[in-house]
């Protein structure tokens, strides 16, 4: 698949009435094949709208979303195949489960590819795989399961369709520690075996800091910040200026500085915050 641009992209809600609002505005990204992209950005910042365009779920006010040299929205048929090339996972997707089974509900999405019915049991079995699903809960009601399996299951589906984007909002949102860590383990693992573009909305820094290679920052309908982890965390006061917290490594880190210890300023998860302190130490500054 071609890398995903978007051109003057906008989008205006209830255009003509009391209620009209701009959600995002002049929006140009290059999104490259096989990154891994953290977008952030307060509520109502634009962030959910943008993720929306991608698969032409909505539609543009002005502006264009490309892959490659097409316009995704240039017909319904192209909107119908791009939704297969851009899976999209929305937030506590586990309340869109409802099939009788959990391989029904994983399988929901090929079969509506018109695939054959060994085509869909493998991507069913694969894409059980790639989320940590058992097989031995197939036959089970997937509203019997747990709140992290539920997720799971829900992420399998979108998956089973072997997009080559796959674009979740806040898909750790709700979970334990321990679900929280297996669900980004299994995004890193379905992207490193399929070279596929993983795009994460996330409100966890410390998530984002220790996941994407490049940082998208929304603000206002706006990408105000748009660089890797180092380049986006070393700016503390602007993130915190648009409402935004940093990862607890950057805070802590912040904090010492203020006490005299010299850190550097690109620090933003534990292990560099550890490795850093243990440098001075055994240089007897600290």
């Amino acid at each position: 698949m071609a890398e995903i641009k978007t051109e003057r992209l906008c989008h205006v809600y209830s255009v003509g009435t009391p209620f009209e609002k701009a959600a995002i505005e002049g929006i140009d990204l290059t999104l490259p094949q096989g990154q891994l992209i953290g977008v952030i950005g307060h509520t109502g910042s634009g962030k959910s709208t943008f993720i929306q365009h991608l698969n032409a779920l909505l539609q543009p006010t002005s502006g264009a979303v490309l892959c490659g040299s097409e316009d995704i929205n240039k017909d319904k048929f192209t909107r119908k195949a791009i939704r297969f090339q851009v899976g999209l996972v929305f937030q506590y997707p586990e309340y869109q489960l409802f099939e009788e089974t959990v391989y029904k509900d994983i399988a929901f999405g090929p079969t509506n590819m018109k695939l054959s019915e060994e085509e869909i049991d493998s991507r069913v079995r694969e894409a059980a795989g790639f989320t940590g699903i058992d097989e031995e809960l197939f036959e089970r009601s997937p509203l019997e399961l747990s709140g992290g399996q539920k997720r799971r299951i829900a992420i399998a589906g979108v998956i089973a369709m072997r997009p080559e984007v796959l674009v979740l909002d806040e898909p750790t949102a709700g979970l334990d520690p321990a679900g929280c860590r297996q669900i980004q383990e299994n995004l890193c693992a379905y992207r490193e075996k399929t070279g596929a573009t993983v795009i994460i909305v996330s409100h966890s820094m410390d998530d984002v800091a220790r996941l994407a290679e490049r940082i998208l920052v929304f603000d206002k309908g706006h990408v105000v910040m748009d660089g890797t982890p180092e380049e986006v965390f070393s700016r503390p006061e602007e993130l915190t200026g648009i409402g935004l917290d940093v990862p607890h490594a950057t805070e802590l880190a912040m904090a010492l500085r203020r006490r005299g210890v010299a850190l550097p300023e690109s620090i933003y998860t534990h292990e560099q915050l550890l490795a850093a302190i243990l440098s001075i130490k055994e240089a007897g500054k600290c």
